[in-house]
C-alpha cells in the first residue's frame, strides 16, 4: 500500500477517537538534515478546558493558541526548561484539544536522529516526548505548522497495531483518573512501564 498523508478530516474528530488511531501511523519530518520518520507507538489525549491536565484548562494564552485553532496543526511546547513536546491538534476550531506523541520507533533517518540526540544506539531513542523531539530536531520553531502540508505530517503506511492498551497519563498530578494514554503493548519503545 502506498503511504497516504492523513487529511484534516482525520484530526477533526473526537480526540479519544484520534488518539488510538494514531498508533501505527508514521510521523514524517523533512528536516534540514534530511527526511526523518518514525512509527507512533504511544500517545496521550488532552481535551478541553474541563481537563485539568490540559494546557487549555486556564483558557487561551499565547503558548496554547494552536490548541484553539483548526485541527491538524502542530502544538509544540517547552517544559522543565529542557524538553520540547509534540502534540497534534484535534477537534474543531475553538474546541481546544490535542494528542501528545509520547513515543515512536525509528523508520527513516536513524543516523540523523542519533546525531541529534548524541546517542550511540536506537534503543529508547524516541521513548518519551522529549527524546522524540530532540532526535527529530523539533522545537518551538515547528509550532503551529499545518500537518496536511509538506514540512511535517503523519501518514498511513498500513503498519497495523494489534495490541492497543490504555492507562492513566504519565507525569501529571491532576486528571490522573482518566485513562487517556494509548500505547502499542507489543512495542519495546513505549516510554514508561505499563
Amino acid at each position: 500500500m502506498k503511504p497516504v498523508k492523513l487529511r484534516r478530516s482525520f484530526y477533526n474528530r473526537p480526540t479519544l477517537e484520534v488518539a488510538p488511531d494514531l498508533l501505527g501511523k508514521v510521523l514524517v519530518y523533512h528536516s534540514d538534515k534530511g527526511m526523518l520518520s518514525a512509527r507512533i507507538v504511544e500517545v496521550e489525549a488532552y481535551i478541553g478546558q474541563d481537563d485539568p491536565a490540559c494546557h487549555a484548562a486556564r483558557g487561551l494564552t499565547n503558548r496554547n493558541k494552536p490548541m484553539f485553532g483548526p485541527p491538524g496543526f502542530t502544538y509544540i511546547y517547552f517544559v522543565y526548561g529542557m524538553y520540547h513536546c509534540l502534540n497534534v491538534v484535534t477537534e474543531s476550531e475553538g474546541s481546544p484539544a490535542a494528542v501528545l506523541i509520547r513515543a515512536a520507533e525509528p523508520v527513516d533517518g536513524l543516523d540523523v536522529m542519533l546525531s541529534n540526540s548524541f546517542k550511540k544506539s536506537n534503543k529508547n531513542l524516541l521513548s518519551g516526548p522529549g527524546r522524540l523531539c530532540r532526535a527529530f530536531g523539533l522545537s518551538r520553531e515547528q509550532n503551529d505548522l499545518d500537518l496536511t502540508r509538506d514540512a511535517i505530517y503523519i501518514e498511513n503506511r498500513n503498519m497495523k497495531v494489534t495490541n492497543i492498551q490504555r492507562s492513566a497519563r504519565i507525569g501529571i498530578k491532576v486528571g490522573c483518573e482518566l485513562l487517556w494514554r494509548f500505547y502499542d503493548a507489543d512495542s519495546t519503545e513505549v516510554s514508561n512501564s505499563r
